[in-house]
C-alpha cells in the first residue's frame, strides 16, 4: 500500500510570479497538510501525476514554468469550487 502524499501551494497574485510549494510530505505529514486545508476550507484537488512532479520542487520555491499549465488547471478547479459557494 502506498503512503499518502500531499503538496500545498500558495499564490499571491500581486506578490508572486508563480505559485510556491509551501508544504509537502507523506504519511502523517501529508495527513496533517490535508487536515489543515480542510480546517481552513481550502479546496483539495487529487492529481497523482501532478503530485509527483510538485513533490520534487523545493519548499518555498516557485513552480517551474513547465508546470504552469497543469497548476493553472488546479487553480481553475479551485476558482470554480469556491465560486459556487
Amino acid at each position: 500500500m502506498r503512503s499518502k502524499k500531499a503538496v500545498a501551494l500558495k499564490y499571491e497574485r500581486k506578490k508572486d510570479k508563480a505559485p510556491k510549494v509551501t508544504a509537502k510530505g507523506s504519511g502523517k505529514t501529508a495527513q496533517k497538510i490535508i487536515e489543515i486545508a480542510k480546517l481552513n476550507d481550502i479546496p483539495i484537488k487529487k492529481d497523482e501525476d501532478l503530485l509527483e512532479l510538485l513533490s520534487k520542487v523545493e519548499l518555498d520555491r516557485e513552480i517551474p514554468t513547465e508546470m504552469y499549465k497543469a497548476v493553472a488547471e488546479v487553480f481553475g478547479f479551485i476558482y470554480n469550487v469556491t465560486k459556487k459557494e
